[in-house]
Protein backbone atom coordinates (compact mmCIF):
# COMPACT_ATOMS: atom_id res chain seq x y z
CA UNK A 1 0.00 0.00 0.00
CA UNK A 2 2.66 2.54 1.03
CA UNK A 3 4.79 1.85 -2.59
CA UNK A 4 1.52 2.49 -4.66
CA UNK A 5 1.18 5.81 -2.27
CA UNK A 6 4.37 6.44 -3.25
CA UNK A 7 4.42 5.89 -7.17
CA UNK A 8 0.65 8.13 -7.28
CA UNK A 9 2.41 11.12 -5.23
CA UNK A 10 5.48 10.47 -7.61
CA UNK A 11 3.34 10.87 -10.55
CA UNK A 12 0.48 13.38 -9.14
CA UNK A 13 3.83 16.11 -8.45
CA UNK A 14 5.16 16.09 -12.60
CA UNK A 15 1.13 16.08 -13.62
CA UNK A 16 0.41 19.33 -11.60
CA UNK A 17 3.52 20.86 -12.39
CA UNK A 18 2.41 20.45 -15.94
CA UNK A 19 -1.08 21.39 -15.65
CA UNK A 20 0.43 25.00 -13.79
CA UNK A 21 3.03 25.15 -16.83
CA UNK A 22 0.63 25.28 -19.26
CA UNK A 23 -1.89 27.68 -17.25
CA UNK A 24 0.85 30.15 -16.34
CA UNK A 25 2.18 30.38 -19.78
CA UNK A 26 -0.91 30.97 -21.44
CA UNK A 27 -2.97 32.91 -18.88
CA UNK A 28 0.28 35.47 -18.73
CA UNK A 29 0.48 36.51 -22.21
CA UNK A 30 -2.14 35.44 -24.49
CA UNK A 31 -3.28 39.01 -24.04
CA UNK A 32 -0.31 40.12 -25.69
CA UNK A 33 -0.40 38.00 -28.62
CA UNK A 34 -4.25 39.36 -29.58
CA UNK A 35 -2.71 43.02 -28.93
CA UNK A 36 0.52 41.88 -31.35
CA UNK A 37 -1.99 40.29 -34.31
CA UNK A 38 -4.25 43.23 -34.14
CA UNK A 39 -1.43 45.67 -34.03
CA UNK A 40 -0.73 43.90 -37.80
CA UNK A 41 -3.31 43.97 -39.30
CA UNK A 42 -5.56 41.11 -37.99
CA UNK A 43 -9.60 41.66 -37.48
CA UNK A 44 -10.54 39.76 -34.26
CA UNK A 45 -11.75 36.68 -35.95
CA UNK A 46 -8.41 36.37 -37.55
CA UNK A 47 -6.51 37.23 -34.16
CA UNK A 48 -8.67 34.59 -32.76
CA UNK A 49 -7.46 32.12 -35.23
CA UNK A 50 -3.87 32.79 -34.50
CA UNK A 51 -4.32 32.52 -30.80
CA UNK A 52 -6.19 29.25 -31.52
CA UNK A 53 -3.37 28.13 -33.94
CA UNK A 54 -0.17 28.79 -31.61
CA UNK A 55 -2.10 27.33 -28.71
CA UNK A 56 -2.65 23.69 -30.49
CA UNK A 57 0.69 23.78 -32.39
CA UNK A 58 2.40 24.47 -28.92
CA UNK A 59 0.67 21.76 -27.27
CA UNK A 60 1.13 19.13 -29.92
CA UNK A 61 4.88 20.14 -30.24
CA UNK A 62 5.67 19.60 -26.39
CA UNK A 63 3.54 16.46 -26.74
CA UNK A 64 5.85 14.80 -29.58
CA UNK A 65 9.12 16.55 -28.14
CA UNK A 66 8.39 14.94 -25.09
CA UNK A 67 7.24 11.63 -25.83
CA UNK A 68 10.42 11.67 -28.28
CA UNK A 69 13.04 12.15 -26.04
CA UNK A 70 11.80 11.91 -22.38
CA UNK A 71 12.89 15.31 -20.91
CA UNK A 72 10.65 18.15 -20.04
CA UNK A 73 11.57 20.07 -22.73
CA UNK A 74 8.48 22.76 -23.33
CA UNK A 75 7.55 25.08 -25.71
CA UNK A 76 5.89 28.43 -26.43
CA UNK A 77 4.71 31.01 -28.56
CA UNK A 78 7.02 34.30 -28.64
CA UNK A 79 6.01 36.30 -26.01
CA UNK A 80 8.65 38.72 -26.83
CA UNK A 81 7.82 38.42 -30.87
CA UNK A 82 3.93 39.53 -30.21
CA UNK A 83 5.03 42.42 -28.33
CA UNK A 84 7.55 43.17 -30.56
CA UNK A 85 4.34 43.39 -33.20
CA UNK A 86 2.50 44.80 -30.90
CA UNK A 87 4.68 48.14 -31.16
CA UNK A 88 4.32 47.53 -34.82
CA UNK A 89 2.36 49.16 -37.56
CA UNK A 90 0.48 47.42 -40.02
CA UNK A 91 2.90 46.22 -43.01
CA UNK A 92 2.15 47.82 -46.84
CA UNK A 93 0.85 44.68 -47.69
CA UNK A 94 -1.61 44.46 -44.68
CA UNK A 95 -2.21 41.61 -42.63
CA UNK A 96 -1.62 39.19 -45.88
CA UNK A 97 2.21 41.05 -45.54
CA UNK A 98 2.38 39.96 -41.92
CA UNK A 99 1.46 36.42 -42.60
CA UNK A 100 4.13 36.32 -44.86
CA UNK A 101 6.45 37.37 -42.47
CA UNK A 102 5.30 34.73 -40.15
CA UNK A 103 5.94 32.08 -42.32
CA UNK A 104 9.21 33.21 -43.51
CA UNK A 105 10.11 33.35 -39.67
CA UNK A 106 9.17 30.18 -39.57
CA UNK A 107 11.42 28.82 -42.42
CA UNK A 108 14.62 30.41 -40.51
CA UNK A 109 13.48 29.02 -37.24
CA UNK A 110 13.67 25.50 -39.02
CA UNK A 111 16.76 26.38 -41.08
CA UNK A 112 18.93 27.26 -37.76
CA UNK A 113 18.33 23.68 -36.71
CA UNK A 114 19.63 22.61 -40.00
CA UNK A 115 22.49 25.01 -40.63
CA UNK A 116 24.56 25.34 -37.65
CA UNK A 117 26.50 28.62 -38.93
CA UNK A 118 23.08 30.31 -39.15
CA UNK A 119 22.51 29.94 -34.58
CA UNK A 120 26.38 30.98 -34.54
CA UNK A 121 25.44 34.18 -36.40
CA UNK A 122 22.23 34.76 -33.66
CA UNK A 123 24.32 33.98 -30.68
CA UNK A 124 27.25 36.69 -32.17
CA UNK A 125 24.33 39.34 -31.86
CA UNK A 126 25.83 41.44 -29.03
CA UNK A 127 23.13 40.17 -26.16
CA UNK A 128 23.24 43.63 -24.27
CA UNK A 129 21.87 44.87 -28.08
CA UNK A 130 19.37 42.19 -28.42
CA UNK A 131 17.96 42.95 -25.43
CA UNK A 132 17.89 46.62 -25.62
CA UNK A 133 15.73 46.30 -28.72
CA UNK A 134 13.48 44.11 -26.70
CA UNK A 135 13.13 46.23 -24.30
CA UNK A 136 12.68 49.34 -26.11
CA UNK A 137 9.94 47.19 -27.67
CA UNK A 138 8.14 46.43 -24.78
CA UNK A 139 8.46 49.70 -22.65
CA UNK A 140 5.37 51.42 -24.29
CA UNK A 141 3.24 48.43 -23.71
CA UNK A 142 4.16 48.68 -20.01
CA UNK A 143 2.98 51.79 -19.88
CA UNK A 144 -0.65 50.64 -20.58
CA UNK A 145 -1.22 49.99 -16.74
CA UNK A 146 0.05 53.33 -15.48
CA UNK A 147 -2.17 55.54 -18.73
CA UNK A 148 -5.28 53.33 -18.08
CA UNK A 149 -5.42 54.70 -14.12
CA UNK A 150 -6.12 58.24 -16.59
CA UNK A 151 -8.96 56.97 -18.52
CA UNK A 152 -10.75 54.31 -16.67
CA UNK A 153 -8.98 54.34 -13.22
CA UNK A 154 -12.59 52.58 -10.87
CA UNK A 155 -11.79 49.35 -13.74
CA UNK A 156 -7.66 48.96 -14.02
CA UNK A 157 -6.83 49.99 -10.34
CA UNK A 158 -8.47 46.29 -8.23
CA UNK A 159 -6.39 44.40 -11.47
CA UNK A 160 -3.04 46.68 -10.33
CA UNK A 161 -3.51 46.20 -6.86
CA UNK A 162 -4.25 42.49 -6.88
CA UNK A 163 -1.12 42.14 -9.35
CA UNK A 164 0.91 43.75 -6.86
CA UNK A 165 -0.42 41.92 -3.97
CA UNK A 166 0.35 38.57 -5.96
CA UNK A 167 3.60 39.69 -6.81
CA UNK A 168 4.65 39.79 -3.32
CA UNK A 169 3.23 36.58 -1.97
CA UNK A 170 3.01 33.96 -5.36
CA UNK A 171 4.72 35.93 -7.99
CA UNK A 172 4.26 33.31 -10.96
CA UNK A 173 0.46 33.34 -10.19
CA UNK A 174 0.62 37.40 -10.58
CA UNK A 175 -0.68 37.85 -14.28
CA UNK A 176 -3.05 35.10 -14.28
CA UNK A 177 -4.65 36.24 -10.93
CA UNK A 178 -4.27 39.86 -12.57
CA UNK A 179 -6.29 38.39 -15.46
CA UNK A 180 -8.80 36.95 -13.45
CA UNK A 181 -9.56 40.35 -11.67
CA UNK A 182 -9.99 41.87 -15.15
CA UNK A 183 -12.20 39.15 -16.12
CA UNK A 184 -13.98 39.81 -13.42
CA UNK A 185 -14.08 43.39 -13.75
CA UNK A 186 -15.00 42.63 -17.40
CA UNK A 187 -18.76 40.58 -16.32
CA UNK A 188 -19.24 43.29 -13.59
CA UNK A 189 -19.14 46.11 -16.15
CA UNK A 190 -21.29 43.89 -18.57
CA UNK A 191 -24.24 43.32 -15.93
CA UNK A 192 -24.10 46.74 -15.30
CA UNK A 193 -24.07 47.69 -19.51
CA UNK A 194 -26.44 44.96 -19.87
CA UNK A 195 -24.02 43.49 -22.57
CA UNK A 196 -24.75 40.09 -23.76
CA UNK A 197 -22.52 37.81 -25.64
CA UNK A 198 -24.25 34.64 -27.59
CA UNK A 199 -23.22 31.26 -27.11
CA UNK A 200 -22.87 30.22 -30.73
CA UNK A 201 -19.44 33.36 -31.08
CA UNK A 202 -17.45 31.14 -27.76
CA UNK A 203 -16.89 28.21 -30.32
CA UNK A 204 -13.35 28.85 -31.23
CA UNK A 205 -12.79 28.83 -34.82
CA UNK A 206 -9.82 29.14 -37.49
CA UNK A 207 -9.48 31.66 -40.71
CA UNK A 208 -7.03 30.66 -43.41
CA UNK A 209 -4.92 34.24 -44.58
CA UNK A 210 -3.46 33.50 -48.29
CA UNK A 211 0.30 34.80 -47.26
CA UNK A 212 1.82 37.87 -49.43
CA UNK A 213 5.46 38.40 -49.21
CA UNK A 214 6.23 41.82 -49.05
CA UNK A 215 10.10 43.09 -48.80
CA UNK A 216 9.27 45.43 -45.87
CA UNK A 217 7.39 43.35 -43.92
CA UNK A 218 9.91 40.47 -44.37
CA UNK A 219 12.72 43.21 -43.35
CA UNK A 220 11.15 45.05 -40.87
CA UNK A 221 8.80 41.67 -39.10
CA UNK A 222 10.13 38.83 -40.25
CA UNK A 223 14.08 39.46 -39.28
CA UNK A 224 13.42 41.11 -35.83
CA UNK A 225 10.89 38.27 -34.75
CA UNK A 226 13.50 36.06 -35.86
CA UNK A 227 16.09 38.01 -33.88
CA UNK A 228 13.83 38.23 -30.63
CA UNK A 229 12.50 34.89 -30.63
CA UNK A 230 15.86 33.20 -31.16
CA UNK A 231 18.10 35.67 -28.52
CA UNK A 232 14.83 35.88 -25.80
CA UNK A 233 13.44 32.68 -26.44
CA UNK A 234 15.37 29.57 -28.07
CA UNK A 235 18.59 30.52 -26.55
CA UNK A 236 17.50 30.77 -23.30
CA UNK A 237 15.36 28.02 -23.22
CA UNK A 238 17.98 25.49 -23.99
CA UNK A 239 20.36 27.61 -20.98
CA UNK A 240 17.14 26.70 -18.64
CA UNK A 241 16.99 22.98 -19.21
CA UNK A 242 21.09 22.78 -18.89
CA UNK A 243 21.14 24.25 -16.00
CA UNK A 244 18.36 21.64 -14.73
CA UNK A 245 20.74 19.32 -16.21
CA UNK A 246 18.70 18.19 -19.33
CA UNK A 247 20.05 18.54 -22.85
CA UNK A 248 17.64 20.03 -25.54
CA UNK A 249 17.33 18.18 -28.52
CA UNK A 250 18.35 21.39 -30.98
CA UNK A 251 17.85 20.30 -34.22
CA UNK A 252 14.65 18.79 -33.59
CA UNK A 253 13.21 21.21 -31.42
CA UNK A 254 14.68 23.67 -33.97
CA UNK A 255 12.58 21.64 -36.95
CA UNK A 256 9.25 20.91 -34.69
CA UNK A 257 9.06 25.00 -33.98
CA UNK A 258 10.01 26.01 -37.04
CA UNK A 259 7.69 23.56 -39.23
CA UNK A 260 4.85 24.76 -35.99
CA UNK A 261 5.15 28.38 -37.18
CA UNK A 262 4.72 27.71 -40.68
CA UNK A 263 1.94 25.59 -40.00
CA UNK A 264 0.09 28.16 -37.84
CA UNK A 265 1.17 31.45 -40.06
CA UNK A 266 -1.64 30.60 -42.67
CA UNK A 267 -3.80 30.57 -39.63
CA UNK A 268 -2.37 33.85 -37.76
CA UNK A 269 0.17 32.49 -35.30
CA UNK A 270 3.32 34.46 -35.24
CA UNK A 271 6.43 32.01 -33.97
CA UNK A 272 6.92 28.88 -32.07
CA UNK A 273 9.55 28.37 -29.76
CA UNK A 274 11.60 26.47 -26.83
CA UNK A 275 9.94 28.09 -23.55
CA UNK A 276 12.61 29.78 -21.36
CA UNK A 277 11.06 31.13 -18.58
CA UNK A 278 7.56 28.71 -18.03
CA UNK A 279 10.57 25.81 -18.68
CA UNK A 280 11.83 25.64 -15.52
CA UNK A 281 8.37 24.77 -13.87
CA UNK A 282 8.44 21.54 -15.97
CA UNK A 283 12.06 21.12 -15.26
CA UNK A 284 12.92 22.01 -11.53
CA UNK A 285 12.20 20.10 -8.50
CA UNK A 286 8.57 21.34 -8.36
CA UNK A 287 8.08 18.59 -10.94
CA UNK A 288 9.19 15.88 -8.32
CA UNK A 289 12.56 14.17 -7.20
CA UNK A 290 12.59 11.42 -10.06
CA UNK A 291 14.18 13.68 -12.80
CA UNK A 292 13.76 10.32 -14.93
CA UNK A 293 9.84 11.04 -15.02
CA UNK A 294 9.91 14.58 -14.94
CA UNK A 295 9.32 14.67 -18.73
CA UNK A 296 5.76 13.78 -17.67
CA UNK A 297 5.56 17.55 -17.21
CA UNK A 298 5.80 18.58 -20.15
CA UNK A 299 3.67 16.10 -21.71
CA UNK A 300 0.76 16.99 -18.93
CA UNK A 301 1.75 20.85 -20.28
CA UNK A 302 1.25 19.76 -23.98
CA UNK A 303 -2.34 18.19 -23.11
CA UNK A 304 -3.07 21.05 -21.48
CA UNK A 305 -2.49 23.42 -23.95
CA UNK A 306 -4.84 21.32 -25.79
CA UNK A 307 -7.57 21.34 -23.97
CA UNK A 308 -7.23 25.41 -23.76
CA UNK A 309 -6.94 25.63 -27.38
CA UNK A 310 -10.88 24.84 -26.84
CA UNK A 311 -11.22 27.83 -24.66
CA UNK A 312 -9.26 30.18 -27.04
CA UNK A 313 -12.55 31.22 -28.79
CA UNK A 314 -14.56 32.22 -25.26
CA UNK A 315 -11.32 34.57 -23.90
CA UNK A 316 -11.20 36.37 -27.14
CA UNK A 317 -14.82 37.04 -27.29
CA UNK A 318 -14.98 38.53 -23.80
CA UNK A 319 -11.79 40.04 -24.15
CA UNK A 320 -13.05 41.98 -27.43
CA UNK A 321 -15.75 43.01 -25.73
CA UNK A 322 -13.98 44.66 -22.40
CA UNK A 323 -13.72 48.13 -22.28
CA UNK A 324 -10.66 49.82 -24.11
CA UNK A 325 -7.27 50.14 -22.26
CA UNK A 326 -7.97 47.39 -19.58
CA UNK A 327 -6.93 43.89 -21.47
CA UNK A 328 -4.25 46.12 -22.88
CA UNK A 329 -3.32 46.88 -18.78
CA UNK A 330 -2.85 43.34 -18.17
CA UNK A 331 -0.89 42.78 -21.28
CA UNK A 332 1.48 45.37 -19.77
CA UNK A 333 1.55 44.08 -16.43
CA UNK A 334 2.50 40.57 -18.03
CA UNK A 335 5.60 42.10 -19.34
CA UNK A 336 7.00 44.23 -17.02
CA UNK A 337 9.42 41.78 -15.11
CA UNK A 338 10.70 40.96 -18.64
CA UNK A 339 11.09 44.93 -19.77
CA UNK A 340 13.03 44.71 -16.58
CA UNK A 341 15.20 42.04 -16.88
CA UNK A 342 15.89 43.40 -20.26
CA UNK A 343 16.67 47.00 -19.60
CA UNK A 344 19.22 45.60 -16.78
CA UNK A 345 21.21 43.59 -19.41
CA UNK A 346 21.05 46.41 -21.90
CA UNK A 347 23.36 48.23 -19.60
CA UNK A 348 24.67 45.84 -17.75
CA UNK A 349 28.32 46.25 -19.79
CA UNK A 350 29.67 49.68 -19.37
CA UNK A 351 31.48 49.64 -22.87
CA UNK A 352 27.80 48.94 -24.55
CA UNK A 353 25.85 51.10 -22.46
CA UNK A 354 25.97 54.16 -25.72
CA UNK A 355 24.63 51.72 -28.51
CA UNK A 356 22.54 49.81 -25.96
CA UNK A 357 20.97 53.03 -25.11
CA UNK A 358 20.73 53.94 -29.06
CA UNK A 359 19.27 50.51 -30.00
CA UNK A 360 16.90 51.03 -26.75
CA UNK A 361 15.66 54.53 -27.58
CA UNK A 362 14.68 53.51 -31.15
CA UNK A 363 13.51 50.74 -30.33
CA UNK A 364 10.65 52.69 -27.84
CA UNK A 365 10.52 55.55 -30.98
CA UNK A 366 8.25 53.85 -33.03
CA UNK A 367 10.06 54.84 -35.18
CA UNK A 368 9.67 53.90 -39.15
CA UNK A 369 10.96 54.07 -42.56
CA UNK A 370 10.24 52.71 -45.60
CA UNK A 371 7.77 50.73 -44.09
CA UNK A 372 10.35 48.91 -41.93
CA UNK A 373 9.76 49.53 -38.61
CA UNK A 374 11.73 50.58 -35.35
CA UNK A 375 12.92 47.13 -34.21
CA UNK A 376 14.94 46.89 -37.26
CA UNK A 377 16.39 50.25 -37.45
CA UNK A 378 16.93 49.82 -33.57
CA UNK A 379 19.28 47.03 -34.60
CA UNK A 380 20.69 48.55 -37.51
CA UNK A 381 21.77 51.70 -35.42
CA UNK A 382 23.08 49.79 -31.92
CA UNK A 383 25.16 48.12 -34.63
CA UNK A 384 26.35 51.33 -36.32
CA UNK A 385 27.17 53.01 -32.97
CA UNK A 386 28.76 50.05 -31.76
CA UNK A 387 31.16 49.87 -34.77
CA UNK A 388 31.68 53.35 -34.77
CA UNK A 389 32.56 54.00 -30.74
CA UNK A 390 32.91 51.10 -29.09
CA UNK A 391 35.10 48.60 -31.22
CA UNK A 392 38.45 49.17 -29.61
CA UNK A 393 36.72 49.22 -25.97
CA UNK A 394 35.25 46.05 -27.09
CA UNK A 395 38.27 44.79 -27.95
Amino acid sequence: MHTHQAARHSLLEPVLAGVVTALVGFTSSFAVVLAGLRATGATPEQAASGLLALTAVVGLGIVLLSLRYRIPVTLSWSTPGAALLAGASIPAGGWPAAVGAFLVTGAMIALTGAVPWLGHLVARIPQHLAQAMLAGVLLPLCLAPFQALGTIPLLVLPVIVIWLAASAVVPKWAVPLALAAALAVIALQFAVDGTRIEASTLAPTLTLTLPALEPAALVGIALPLYVVTMASQNLPGVAVLSSFGYRAPWRPAMAVTGAGTAIAAPFGGHAVNLAALSAALSAGDGAGRDRDRRWIAALTAGLTYLVLAGASGALVVVVGAAPAGLVEAVAGLALISTMATAATASFSDPTGRMSGAVTFLLAASGLSIAGIGGAFWALVGGLAVRAALERRSAL
